[in-house]
């Protein structure tokens, strides 16, 4: 009778194992995939930032912050480099907008954590002709819901 119970006890350790190998295999392969499309953002980040036809403008975003906007026509991309920005109030983030025609469309969001950093912005230039930085609600939003916070022309 003993050993039927540690025959068990063996066969549902083995099956717990077996669930814990499974499931760090599944976390190892999401972290994989996840570095992958880290590495292809800073490479893509990268050759804007490096392209032949690369135009930069810099501007002061207040409290001794600044940003430079660096926009390739060749790649129809924008990275946007900040330094020094102060943290967004709690719950709320800065969101990125391409200003295109009068309108404003989303162009990714910065990490609230961190007060320097570059960021490749989401989707082509097409005929934007600046960009913006809003506060926004943590996630982000469709449209801008707060006055912006800068308002850059991309360089000519």
């Amino acid at each position: 009778r003993a050993s039927r119970w540690a025959l068990a006890a063996c066969l549902a350790t083995a099956a717990g194992l077996g669930g814990v190998a499974v499931w760090q295999h599944e976390e190892a392969r999401d972290a994989r995939a996840e570095a992958g499309a880290e590495q292809r953002r800073s490479a893509e980040l990268a050759a804007v930032l490096g392209a032949p036809d690369a135009k930069a403008g810099t501007a002061r975003l207040g409290d001794g912050a600044s940003g430079t906007v660096v926009v390739s026509k060749s790649r129809d991309k924008a990275a946007f480099v900040s330094s020094g920005l102060a943290a967004p109030p709690s719950g709320k983030v800065y969101q990125l907008w391409f200003a295109d025609g009068g309108t404003m469309r989303p162009a990714g969001l910065l990490d609230p954590a961190s007060r320097s950093q570059a960021v490749l912005l989401d989707g082509p230039v097409d005929r934007a002709s600046g960009m913006g930085i809003t506060v926004e609600p943590a996630g982000g939003s469709p449209k801008p819901t707060s006055a912006p916070v800068a308002l850059m022309n991309f360089p000519a």
